[in-house]
């Protein structure tokens, strides 16, 4: 189903509300449960990104005002995140090697990192299929419209099975 909302909503400034997304999936065939299911991810990520703002500091002249998001100070160079039992476990080794790919490459930030562990857990399955860690990064990107670089989602978007041996 998120496949779906990815292919149908990417490059829209916003997803149709959730009531209208709901019909929308319905009528395409999908299933009661499943939609609930991912509407309900859907609503994890924005709370997942509630108080995020990804301009850096300097960026940011609205910062005193009331309400306003928290800055994302960039990790230190030297810094290192340290994944616990829980989410080695549900991530598994492709799954954070993806993950610590995308980071080296300057792709994924760390505010952004986060978000994409958080909604990688809330996944039923452990550990997640690498493919659906790939559309969940992708889901982030969407959810913050950012455009990630077009080799990133060449990178994302290259299904191993499908690539033809020259």
């Amino acid at each position: 189903v998120l496949v779906y909302v990815y292919e149908h909503f990417w490059g829209c400034h916003a997803s149709p509300d959730r009531e209208q997304l709901g019909r929308r999936l319905h009528s395409a065939g999908f299933e009661r449960g499943d939609i609930v299911q991912a509407l309900h991810w859907l609503d994890g990520l924005d709370s997942a990104a509630q108080g995020i703002d990804l301009t850096s500091a300097a960026d940011q002249s609205h910062r005193d005002e009331p309400g306003a998001a928290l800055p994302i100070w960039p990790a230190s160079p030297l810094s290192q995140r340290v994944y616990g039992p829980r989410e080695l476990e549900h991530l598994g080794a492709e799954g954070i090697a993806c993950i610590h790919f995308l980071e080296n490459a300057g792709a994924l930030s760390p505010a952004l990192r986060e978000v994409v562990i958080d909604r990688a857990l809330a996944a039923p399955e452990s550990p997640i299929a690498l493919d659906d860690l790939k559309i969940i990064i992708m889901m982030v990107y969407w959810r913050f419209d950012a455009d990630p670089d077009v080799l990133v989602l060449d990178e994302l978007c290259d299904y191993a099975e499908r690539r033809v041996a020259h």
